[in-house]
Order: structure tokens, then sequence, then C-alpha cells
């Protein structure tokens, strides 16, 4: 597959996808909640089973299956290091990205105190914010916070220089909104940071199936992802600079390592999962063109992106003419992810799930997604927060007329 072809291939995409073949009542299933955690591409979910039928074991064992799960963890973390543009030695793995953010902050946390300050936004998932307000609480440390216009669905970033100051020692930012898929200027964060000696950490876990990430040019100290959002299993990454990690000093048992990225990985890790992350990435890789991996994925990458701006386009456009539907969505300059929120007018939201799951069977969400305090500023929440449709590379044109046609039925 290569991106040669005149258009994006869907038919060859959605055979990669096992999840594809369920029937709800009796309808092919249409899984629009990509943003909740997206269907497994099928070379992951082998991977994952090779891996199990072929023996796990823990590391540094004199034996095979130990060796071999050694190596496949070398091999995820080379491939993420391609992925984010990260050394394969700073990436470290985990539960989840809020479990890894969590023990990130404690451990940073340990060399601040009262006077200092962190920043983080009212557009993010609470997974980059609670953690780092929970060290603050416990260190004695002010929170700053970055505003969210409720009207635009943008952060206002008029007052950075008053925000973000020579006290501040780390910002947290969401690259893109989960909830209304705003993109956010990080870059412009992260350079006000950075003129301030403060550390940058991004929550890149929504737009990493989205658009391609490099954390270098993002100006990250930190940036964090999950692959059950990029086509694989439950794990959580996060990719730290070198000397950031060397500092780091994370609650761990006193046998295990104390270099990084190992002193973050606490108890034995999920290494059938990680088995699963090569092949996740690969997907993009196989979509792109390039002389290295690095390019051919963001290149994949990209060529995804295509595909679902236009898919999001013709939804956005379909239900804005709609007079009793309301979107939740930044103006068309801003980028976007195809991440699409809404209500219906006279209907609860969980309803509008419900009738679309039982009469058609696409799947879609309601809530405020964690990102509540972005849901409490534009009063969402007190009426069962937003309707949220997210798409994916394996989701077609046909699937996005379908879903329009069960909004205009209600």
């Amino acid at each position: 597959m290569s991106q040669k072809l005149a258009t994006f291939p869907i038919e060859e995409v959605r055979k990669q996808f096992p999840a594809l073949k369920r029937t709800y009542n009796e309808k092919p299933a249409i899984y629009m909640d990509g943003p909740g955690g997206s269907q497994v591409v099928h070379t992951s979910i082998e991977a994952i089973a090779r891996y199990m039928e072929n023996g796990g074991a823990n590391l540094h064992g004199a034996f095979p299956s130990s060796r071999e799960t050694e190596n496949i963890i070398a091999e995820a973390k080379n491939i993420i290091a391609d992925f984010l543009n990260v050394k394969s030695s700073e990436v470290a793995f985990g539960a989840n990205m809020t479990t890894l953010a969590f023990s990130v902050s404690r451990s940073l946390g340990k060399k601040w105190g009262r006077g200092d300050e962190i920043v983080v936004t009212e557009m993010d998932h609470r997974a980059n914010v609670d953690p780092w307000i929970s060290m603050a609480e416990d260190r004695g440390m002010t929170v700053r916070w970055i505003k969210a216009d409720p009207k635009a669905f943008t952060l206002c970033l008029d007052n950075l220089d008053e925000v973000i100051n020579e006290n501040t020692k780390l910002v947290a930012i969401g690259l893109a909104s989960n909830a209304v898929g705003t993109i956010n200027d990080a870059v412009r964060i992260s350079t006000r940071a950075k003129q301030t000696g403060a550390l940058v950490a991004v929550d890149a876990v929504h737009a990493a199936p989205h658009i391609p990430i490099d954390r270098e040019a993002l100006g990250a100290d930190i940036i964090f992802c999950s692959a059950y959002k990029f086509f694989g299993p439950h794990i959580g990454i996060a990719a730290i600079k070198e000397e950031t990690f060397a500092d780091l000093e994370p609650y761990k048992l006193k046998p295990a390592p104390s270099y990084y990225p190992d002193k973050l990985e606490t108890g034995t890790q999920n290494h059938e999962g990680i088995a699963g992350i090569k092949p996740a990435i690969e997907f993009f890789e196989q979509l792109g063109t390039g002389s290295t991996r690095r390019e051919r994925i963001v290149s994949g990458i990209k060529f995804i992106e295509e595909h679902e701006n236009r898919l999001s386009t013709i939804l956005r456009d379909e239900l804005a003419k709609m007079d009793n539907v309301i979107l939740y969505q930044p103006g068309s300059a801003v980028p976007k992810t195809p991440t699409i929120a809404f209500k219906v007018d006279g209907f609860h939201p969980e309803e509008v799930c419900q009738t679309l799951s039982e009469k058609h069977a696409i799947f879609i969400a309601s809530g405020d997604f964690y990102a509540t305090t972005l849901a409490n500023k534009t009063r969402v929440n007190e009426t069962g927060g937003w309707i949220r449709a997210g798409l994916a590379p394996y989701n077609s044109e046909d699937e996005i007329i379908q879903f329009i046609d069960a909004i205009k039925q209600l």
C-alpha cells in the first residue's frame, strides 16, 4: 500500500481490523468511538497472541523466552522513538498515561515546594491536570491555569507571560482536546515555558492517531501517549528527555533498577501488550513513503489525516445544517482532530447514543470525557455532557452518510 494510489485505500484498511466484522441487531457495527479507544489492527492482535503462545517470561533469564521478551521490549521502544522523534532510551511503559503521569509528578515534586508554581489548562483531559495539581497540593505549590474560551473552544494565550513566570517549574499542555478536537498551540506555550526554564509535559494521547508527533519540535521535556488510541493494546507510554529522566526519583522497590527508563517501570510490565505496539505503529508506516522509518510513519499519518479530515468536514457540514443540532467546535481556521462534539435539542445525550446503537448499530458515547473543566465552563455538564463522534482511518464515507441519516431520523 502506498500513497501513489489516487484515493485512500479504505477497503484495504478496513480488512486489517477484525472488529469491523461485528454485527449488532443484524447490522454491521459502525465504530465512531475512536477518541475513547480505537479498534486494534490484526497484526497487533496476532503479535499479542503469538507472544503468549510461544511462552511468556520475565526479564534477565538465561533462557530463550526471557531473551525474546527483552528483544520485543527493545523493538517496541525503537519504533516508538521513530514515532515520537525521541531516543529509545527515553521511553518507558506503564499501565496507562494517567498512572505514568502520577508517578512522574510525584517524582518531580520531591524537588519543589512553596513559592514554586505549575501551570495546567482548562482544555485538558484531567489526566494531564490532576496528577500535577495533586503533587502541587502536597508540596504547597501554587497552581495557575491557562484559561479556555468557552465560545471559541480555544485556549486564551494573551496573558501567557503572566501565567508562566520565573516561579513556574512545569507547564502541562494537551496537544489536542479529546472532547472538542481543538489542536492547541503547544509550541507557543512551550516557547514561553522555556524562556522561564520550566519543564513542559505534553499529553499527546488524543493527538497521536491523527497528527505526526515530534517531541523536539513541540519543545516538550515529557510526552505521554497510549497505544490503545492508535490501534494497539492498553499500554501507557512516556518519553522523557534524558536530562529530566536522570533526575527523576520515582517511588520504587529497593532492588528495582535505579537507572532510566527502567526505574519508572515499576513491577512486571504487560509484555504481551508491549508485543502489540510495534505492529500498531507499522500500520502507519505501511501507508507512508520515505527512505527512513520515521519518514514513512509521518507520511502515513499525514495520509490518514487527509482521509479523516475529508470525512469530518462532511460530517460537520451536514450537522451544521440541522436546526436542532448544536456543534461545539472551534472556528474553521483552528486545526482540529476528526472529533465532533454536539448535542441534539430535545434529547438527552445518552438517549441519542442509545438510539443510534440500538436502531443503527452506530457506536458513539456521551459525557464530559474527563475534560470536566471545559464541560463545566460550557455548561454542558448540566444537561448530560456532549455527544461525541470520533473518526479513525477505518471509517468510510458510507458510514458517515449512515450516521448523518440516523441523526436526521431523530
